[in-house]
């Protein structure tokens, strides 16, 4: 039996693969006839640890203050870009919040489904080939193995 609301989390990020996921989330998942809410949720690296004497401490204050204002630009552009994406859909009847997490986006992006009791997970595939997933690890991978929600890993379409 569907639920007549729907929570839907759509990770998103700088890349081309995650808005293309959260386009196919909007053509095939969200019903154009009842009220759902679409999250939108980007993950910030986490911050780096800076270990500076006395002596540069100016500097790394400024460099701080310029990372934060470059990462907070950085989640602005993101959410606009997602929100331009919805508004070509025409999705009037469907609620859109944003969330912005901080960490390991694999950590992040799993406890947020949980703390939010999502009902489904959407995330873009990179496309990594075996050698670099098996270096970098796969977040999307992690996401399918441990999010307590269906998780759709949309691959793109240029992806072979």
């Amino acid at each position: 039996m569907k639920k007549e609301e729907q929570k839907i989390v759509v990770a998103v990020d700088e890349s081309e693969e995650s808005m293309y996921a959260l386009s196919w989330c909007l053509e095939n998942l969200v019903p154009h006839n009842n009220k759902s809410t679409l999250v939108l949720l980007y993950v910030k690296p986490p911050p780096t640890v800076y270990s500076l004497d006395a002596a540069g401490y100016m500097f790394a204050h400024d460099a701080v203050a310029a990372l934060e204002k470059y990462g907070s630009d950085l989640v602005n552009s993101v959410m606009a870009r997602a929100e331009a994406v919805i508004r070509n859909f025409g999705t009037d009847n469907t609620n859109v919040e944003r969330i912005t997490g901080s960490g390991d986006a694999k950590d992040v992006i799993c406890s947020t489904v949980k703390k939010l009791g999502a009902d489904t997970l959407v995330m873009g595939s990179h496309g990594y080939g075996f050698f670099k997933r098996a270096l970098l690890g796969s977040v999307s991978d992690y996401c399918a193995k441990h999010a307590k929600c269906p998780v759709v890993i949309v691959k793109h379409p240029d992806d072979k």
